[in-house]
């Protein structure tokens, strides 16, 4: 599986010489965490962050889990296997969306937008085009492009303008300029600077984090997510999205392994989804 490329800061000391030559592709920045992941022969998905590989879904930190369920869900194996003579040399890389310093509009975000694919065939990283194919050809959703095709000498990194998201009302995070030769940089936005502090479970009774973040309206989130696969509702499957839910889009850590971590938290969460599908409204299905 092939690590993330450099992204250097264009106004910083290390800027790259080699991209402000020939057209640029200008791509938004999303602020998440890098997930990567390649196909076996067998079809089975590998999953790996920016520095790390996971060996199974127990090992992916608890904010990238609806990352990886996406992506397990929507790749098209079969396009992949007809598009490339070996598909386990093909690496696609990606952001898996989860609340760091910026806040998004988690329903309509997907958890995992794509930003690269390299094949290890070529030794080469796909160029910006090739890779908003490749990606609608699997299934997945690339990185929205801001400009394609802007001339490299009309691209000023000091006085580029950081354009709204396609993804939250507000400024983008920043901005991706890449050419086709691989050369690549970034933008940050000033406002990205600033990163919220977080809520580590464990400083907080698991009762009350529960009681703040799951709540009816994010449990109609996660059973409509969960009807429209045609999946049935068990309590465990509704407090186990939940918690996933309110780790993607929340401030709330629950990957520090402290006495309200994880396991007091989401105990916390299955009592509150049993008594939410045992309205006389909703619905009560076994197997929580």
């Amino acid at each position: 599986m092939h690590s993330f490329p450099p992204l250097p800061d264009l106004t910083g000391p290390n800027a790259p010489d080699d991209l402000l030559d020939g057209h640029l592709w200008v791509l938004e920045l999303i602020d998440g965490t890098g997930l990567r992941f390649r196909m076996e022969e067998s079809g089975l998905l590998r999953f790996g962050g920016p520095e790390t590989t996971y060996a199974d879904d127990e090992d992916v930190p608890l904010a990238l889990r609806p990352a990886v369920r996406h992506v397990r869900e929507a790749f098209d194996r079969e396009a992949l296997r007809s598009a490339a003579d070996d598909p386990a040399s093909v690496t696609f890389l990606g952001v898996a969306t989860h609340r760091r310093g910026t806040d998004y509009d988690w329903g309509r975000l997907p958890p995992f937008l794509g930003t690269d694919v390299h094949s290890a065939d070529a030794n080469a990283f796909r160029p910006p085009d090739a890779v908003e194919d490749r990606r609608d050809g699997v299934g997945l959703t690339a990185v929205n492009a801001v400009d394609r095709e802007v001339r490299a000498r009309d691209f000023d990194p000091t006085d580029y303008p950081i354009p709204r998201s396609a993804w939250r009302d507000g400024r983008a995070a920043g901005v991706v300029g890449r050419n086709k030769r691989g050369g690549r940089g970034k933008l940050a936005s000033v406002d990205r600077d600033h990163r919220p502090e977080e809520t580590p479970a464990g400083d907080l009774d698991a009762d009350a984090l529960a009681e703040a973040h799951a709540t009816p309206d994010r449990f109609d989130r996660v059973v409509a997510a969960l009807d429209g696969r045609g999946d049935s509702v068990t309590v465990a499957d509704l407090a186990d999205r939940t918690v996933e839910s309110i780790a993607r889009e929340t401030t709330v850590t629950l990957d520090d392994g402290r006495s309200a971590g994880p396991g007091a938290f989401r105990a916390a969460v299955v009592e509150r989804a049993r008594a939410y599908l045992e309205r006389p409204d909703g619905r009560r299905i076994d197997g929580g």
